[in-house]
């Protein structure tokens, strides 16, 4: 592909895990010198308007139950060495995880179940191509009420923030601004993908992230 010719990049590596996976992950303190090198390339192939969004879940540090920092080292060393800049940070919440790891969360209980895996949104510049009124989300319940007869339903009061929330936030844009937390479970499993590595014969990833994520 030529440089500057992508708008976006999305994708989730093999993580700094302890344990090795068959498809195959370094350790932490080779880990990030790694990642460093697809994060030099795909800075190339980004378009000046360009994002790469980096999803990474956590890891423990070896035979002790504190957590390694890997992933925040990712985010400094593309900052600060490859020119990336830190557009936003989502976070991914996935109910359907299993407990890991299971020496600190089931055996000895010293730890709670880690769910959340974080997705940096790095941007080669500081304004990238970008538009939240596509990802719009659904107005709840209590929202609906408010746009139908906002009088009856709010009083315009002062928050204790101290900004004002008046009866001009009862405007129907279609959709409410959607939070940087996502919650969608990765359970998937008779989908198109596993569909196609069925009919082929070929063995299919064990460790992908739902399509409604990028």
């Amino acid at each position: 592909m030529p440089d500057g010719s992508i708008n976006l990049v999305v994708t989730s590596p093999p993580f700094a895990l302890q344990r090795q996976k068959e498809y195959g992950n370094l350790d932490e303190s080779e880990y990030v010198d790694w990642l460093m090198e697809f994060g030099r390339s795909v800075h190339s192939k980004l378009r000046e308007d360009g994002s790469f969004v980096l999803d990474l879940g956590g890891a423990y540090r070896k035979g002790v139950p504190v957590r390694s920092l890997y992933q925040f080292r990712v985010l400094l060393r593309f900052c600060d060495e490859l020119g990336f800049h830190l557009a936003q940070e989502f976070f991914w919440h996935n109910p359907s995880k299993l407990p890991s790891p299971i020496e600190w969360v089931n055996k000895r209980k010293l730890r709670a179940k880690d769910t959340v895996n974080t997705l940096w949104w790095f941007s080669r510049p500081e304004w990238p191509k970008a538009n939240v009124s596509n990802v719009l989300a659904e107005y709840s319940s209590r929202m609906k009420k408010l746009l139908e007869d906002p009088a009856a339903f709010y009083t315009p009061k002062r928050r204790p923030s101290g900004h004002e929330i008046g009866l001009a936030f009862a405007t129907d844009n279609g959709g409410a601004i959607p939070s940087n937390l996502l919650q969608i479970p990765n359970s998937e499993s008779n989908g198109v993908y596993l569909g196609a590595c069925k009919e082929i014969g070929i063995k299919g990833h064990p460790a992908r992230f739902p399509s409604k994520l990028p």
